[in-house]
């Protein structure tokens, strides 16, 4: 926040509040909007549809801002997350709404990207670790407010106006960080703008198109899905080997298990986090409001963990921290199903889950920065779209699985005796259902905790 940085921070920080926020105010309204557009059969293509699209963003953006700088994917960014909100909150059917969120996951990909290389090449590297943990910082108010704002919102004004207010933010970022980025990190590189790379726009489709396939594959669990999954699968697996730092599934040392560990924390955390809001509402009987404040918390411990890592005395113990915060990821995940015993209080997965947020955040921002520094300037947007990219693939491999293990178990009764049952304390349960999707992700949080014994690069032979 000093003379030379201050307003560049504040204008990037302002875009990250605002996708933070877009992302606990929206999920709030989402359900009611596919409801009024009798779409609840596509309910999970709102998001999927942000996801796939995101995907091919985040590439996009990594071509573009190593060739001509962040600043007009970062604008065009933008300008599609604002105008997907628009298209879904004006939809008269849900075939449009799922058209509205495309065009905003698309929007969010190039965003993300380009404000990584950003920091790549406006702050020195000192100053990146502060940075990401401010990053982290703005998702606070949002985890806490969004959802409440969003929720009286709908209920006072309807959905549509969730969705057709939150593009008023974007004046905000747009008047304040484009031009700071256009003194500050505007241009490429070497000073001459070069050509896309074919290949990785055509792997970025291949991508796209087989996490698309292979979620609409999960969601159905009859024979007949096993060939858009297997198709799916055919267009990712080549897809993600060519777009992702070579070694990143061998943990090799260094910038492959950095990308690889973000992969592995953000899919075991957001996969488990999931359900714990439905586990909470179908078999303790909470509120949904109650629910979803009873991950709160973590939003501040967090950006606690984050903080953390950005002080300089941590610095040197940077790869110990990560592996600690990974081990606080698997505890709290293999933690949260005690709540289905009735004896356990409800309270103490709000504490278990502040505990892993704590973990996350020492890993997150630490990886960012890590990423950073192993990159070449000239590099840093297709790294930063790998890290990305590994984020966000994770998290759509692990919900497919446990969401299909969850299904296999009875879990999709949960939903449907919960809607017959007053207060939602009587439903069904299906407890066996929820521990099968935390405790192997707890599994996978540990193995994550090893990779980040691996993060350091390997030393040079002679």
């Amino acid at each position: 926040m000093g003379p030379a940085y201050r307003t560049l921070s504040i204008g990037i920080i302002s875009v990250v509040f605002l996708i933070a926020f877009e992302a606990t105010a929206v999920g709030t309204a989402m359900p009611v909007a596919a409801r009024e557009l009798d779409g609840i059969g596509l309910y999970a293509f709102a998001f999927s549809a942000y996801f796939t699209t995101s995907l091919f963003g985040m590439v996009l953006a990594g071509q573009w801002a190593d060739r001509q700088g962040p600043l007009r994917p970062l604008a065009v960014g933008i300008a599609a997350f604002a105008s997907g909100l628009v298209v879904s909150g004006t939809a008269g059917a849900m075939w449009v709404f799922v058209c509205g969120r495309a065009v905003q996951g698309l929007g969010g990909g190039l965003v993300i990207v380009a404000l990584y290389v950003v920091v790549s090449r406006a702050y020195e590297e000192r100053l990146r670790p502060a940075i990401m943990a401010a990053f982290a910082a703005s998702w606070v108010v949002p985890s806490i407010v969004g959802p409440l704002a969003s929720g009286t919102v709908t209920e006072h004004l309807g959905w549509r106006w969730v969705f057709l207010g939150i593009p008023a933010l974007v004046v905000v970022p747009l008047v304040i960080a484009l031009p700071a980025i256009r003194r500050t990190a505007s241009g490429p590189v070497d000073g001459e703008p070069r050509a896309f790379d074919r290949r990785r726009i055509r792997l970025a489709l291949g991508i796209s198109v087989g996490a698309g396939l292979l979620q609409y594959a999960a969601q159905d669990l009859r024979w007949l899905s096993l060939l858009p999954g297997i198709a799916g699968a055919a267009l990712l697996v080549p897809a993600v080997l060519g777009l992702l730092p070579r070694g990143t599934y061998l943990a090799r040392r260094g910038l492959p298990s950095v990308v690889l560990l973000r992969g592995v924390a953000a899919g075991s955390f957001i996969a488990a986090e999931s359900f714990v809001p439905l586990m909470l509402v179908t078999q303790r009987g909470l509120s949904p409001t109650m629910a979803g404040f009873s991950l709160a918390l973590g939003g501040l411990t967090w950006a606690g963990g984050s903080w953390v890592q950005s002080q300089g005395r941590t610095a040197p113990y940077r790869q110990r921290l990560m592996v600690i915060g990974m081990v606080l990821v698997a505890l709290a995940i293999a933690a949260a199903p005690a709540v289905l015993i009735e004896s356990v209080p409800v309270w103490t997965l709000a504490l278990a889950w502040a505990v892993g947020c704590l973990g996350m955040g020492l890993v997150i921002g630490s990886t960012s920065v890590l990423l950073l520094k192993l990159s070449p300037p000239q590099e840093a947007g297709a790294n930063s779209a790998a890290l990305q990219i590994s984020d966000a693939l994770a998290n759509v491999v692990l919900l497919a699985a446990g969401g299909a293990a969850f299904a296999a178990l009875g879990g999709g009764a949960v939903g449907a005796a919960h809607a017959v049952t007053a207060g939602g304390a009587g439903g069904a349960s299906h407890p066996v259902a929820f521990a099968v999707v935390f405790l192997p992700m707890a599994c996978v949080a540990l193995v994550g905790a090893w990779v980040a014994t691996r993060l350091e690069p390997a030393p040079e032979s002679a």
